[in-house]
């Protein structure tokens, strides 16, 4: 039997999987990394830690699984998308910490570009907002800062790049600095239509092309690895997280739609061989590009979703556990009129207003911890109703069904909540590694081992709306308490 080595490279975690041609996980190793805020608003990782404990995963996971590298047919990457690392290309060291896909430092250059006028280019491009989310402000920021980088870019002494860029420039040994197009597109450097770099894209943000990476498929083989313990082995499927999980639910047919409940939440509809444009500013996509055709998708992002229960355990002591909130805010029947808006990094889509902050409302003497737990659940799920409504809007269509994946999934009653908010069935697959599997179905595909991905899991489970459940007035206290939260820190308020 051969096997795939999914890479899925988190916001929190580096995480490896080894999966079988059958698709079942036959092994895995995760390692935290360290988080740091040098200032408010500002999110950093240490790119070498990523790829310390990415690379220890890997290692965890081939020793739980009994396999080494001649068992592998492939490797597959999923990364954490946005998240920007510059480093030197001829020692592989980073130049600076990379910045986070959650970090808004950028934000005034992003206003000082949408005031000049240059909003519908960058949306027509790349189907992007102009917003400090995305990868081409972050690149440009630290060029700006880091004394003599600039010079060295034009020199075609650096690399920049999303973090699977960062991965696979350090299993090749530094020889590849190489992407895929779903990651591509999430720079605001890239044509999705075309398939290429814009030049005067890159002009307009301040980016040299020289920088950045081949744009590759995201199946097919790309490069070879060099490194221990996977030298040799062919390096056959990238895509970033939530493009890899739409893929791994099984959604590669139009109209099919899922939401990972993670770190933030990303909801993503396939649209088939046609971008879609937004008239709700949703995000327009590449999901995956391959055999010879691309597939779009439209999304949009929360920015804080399960975050917002770690923020409950870490930051307020309510929780000492993560797995304690659904019991937690299940003991209470409604959240007794509080509403928590967790734009502790401001608003994603559709509202798009990075000086939006987090807010609890509707608080009284009668308030408990448990109606705070319940209301943060809630919170997560009327952000992804947002979302959805937004989306059948631009789609033309309701949706029938939301597939779900991500952590957050293990709470029942979040995914309870979920569907009796939206009004349809909420599905939570069996096999839960929708990410890393949609990784390892690209390799799997990319290097020839699979004619068409396995299905895997039976027995889903499915969360239908309940009758009479609590959830009248919630939308319109929820839309409320945004409109409260949206500008609260200097600036323009609405992105």
């Amino acid at each position: 039997m051969r096997f795939i080595l999914a890479l899925d490279q988190g916001t929190t975690s580096s995480r490896a999987l080894v999966i079988d041609e059958e698709g079942a996980v036959r092994g895995v190793g995760q390692r935290e990394f360290s988080q740091h805020y040098p200032r408010p608003g500002w999110v950093e990782h240490d790119a070498e830690e990523i790829w310390e404990t990415q690379l220890a995963t890997v290692r965890g996971a081939l020793e739980a699984a009994g396999i080494g590298a001649s068992d592998l047919a492939a490797i597959g990457i999923t990364n954490q998308r946005e998240t920007t690392v510059l480093w030197d290309r001829r020692t592989g060291d980073p130049l600076a910490r990379a910045i986070v896909w959650q970090d808004r430092r950028t934000a005034e250059v992003c206003d000082r570009l949408r005031a000049a006028g240059h909003s519908a280019l960058v949306r027509r491009r790349t189907g992007l907002e102009i917003d400090p989310y995305f990868s081409g402000t972050k690149i440009a920021w630290l060029l700006d800062q880091i004394p003599g980088a600039r010079d060295r870019a034009a020199a075609g002494e650096l690399c920049a790049g999303t973090i699977d860029s960062w991965l696979i420039h350090r299993l090749t040994g530094g020889a590849v600095h190489a992407t895929d197009a779903s990651n591509a597109s999430r720079t605001m450097l890239f044509d999705i239509a075309r398939g290429e770099w814009d030049p005067e894209l890159c002009a307009l943000l301040g980016v040299p092309s020289e920088l950045l990476p081949v744009v590759h498929p995201s199946s097919g083989v790309i490069a070879e690895a060099t490194v221990a313990p996977v030298g040799g082995v062919p390096i056959a499927g990238v895509a970033g997280d939530q493009q890899a999980a739409l893929f791994g639910q099984g959604c590669t047919e139009r109209g099919l739609a899922k939401n990972t409940y993670g770190t933030g939440c990303f909801l993503l509809l396939n649209t088939g061989d046609e971008p879609v444009e937004s008239r709700h500013r949703l995000l327009t996509t590449v999901a995956w590009q391959g055999q010879g055709k691309t597939d779009y998708a439209l999304e949009g992002s929360v920015f804080v979703g399960g975050a917002v229960v770690q923020w409950l355990r870490d930051g307020l002591g309510v929780i000492e556990d993560a797995s304690e909130i659904e019991a937690l805010a299940g003991s209470v029947p409604t959240s007794d009129g509080v509403v928590l808006v967790p734009a502790f990094t401001g608003l994603g889509t559709p509202h798009w207003d990075a000086y939006a902050r987090g807010g609890i409302f509707g608080l009284t003497r009668g308030t408990t911890r448990a109606h705070v737990a319940r209301a943060a659940l809630e919170g997560i799920a009327l952000q992804v109703a947002d979302l959805v409504e937004a989306m059948e809007q631009d789609a033309g269509f309701p949706l029938r069904e939301l597939r779900v994946d991500g952590g957050a999934t293990r709470n029942g009653l979040l995914l309870q909540l979920q569907a009796d908010i939206l009004g349809i069935p909420v599905i939570r697959p069996t096999e839960a590694e929708s990410t890393a599997l949609g990784a390892a179905q690209l390799a799997g595909l990319g290097c020839g081992l699979w004619t068409a991905p396995p299905r895997v899991g039976e027995g889903d489970t499915i969360f239908e709306p309940s009758p009479g459940s609590h959830t009248d007035g919630l939308r319109d206290r929820w839309r409320r308490a945004v409109e409260r939260s949206r500008g609260w820190e200097p600036g323009e308020g609405d992105a």
